[in-house]
């Protein structure tokens, strides 16, 4: 049996999970870290809550993505040496 297309598999998630990154890393350049509550600041306000819905949306597909990465990684490793040990 071949495990060529499942390390493929596994390389594209992991890419995946590197875009995640770097997504994450550009969107939180943008983000402002002062708490703006006055009345003044409303347009403030509604983008930093935009800023976070984006980072908690890429946070939870970051780790899920991650956990899957892990555990399809650790699968493969365990089937290659099955394959190799008599």
């Amino acid at each position: 049996m071949t495990l060529t297309p499942y390390f493929i598999a596994w390389a594209v998630l992991a890419i995946a999970v590197l875009a995640l990154a770097l997504a994450r890393y550009l969107v939180s350049f943008r983000e402002d870290e002062n708490i703006h509550l006055s009345e003044g600041e409303k347009s403030l306000i509604s983008e930093q809550n935009t800023i976070f819905r984006k980072l908690d949306a890429i946070d939870r597909w970051g780790k899920s993505l991650t956990v899957l990465e892990a555990v399809t990684g650790l699968t493969l490793a365990v089937v290659y040496l099955c394959q190799r040990i008599p």
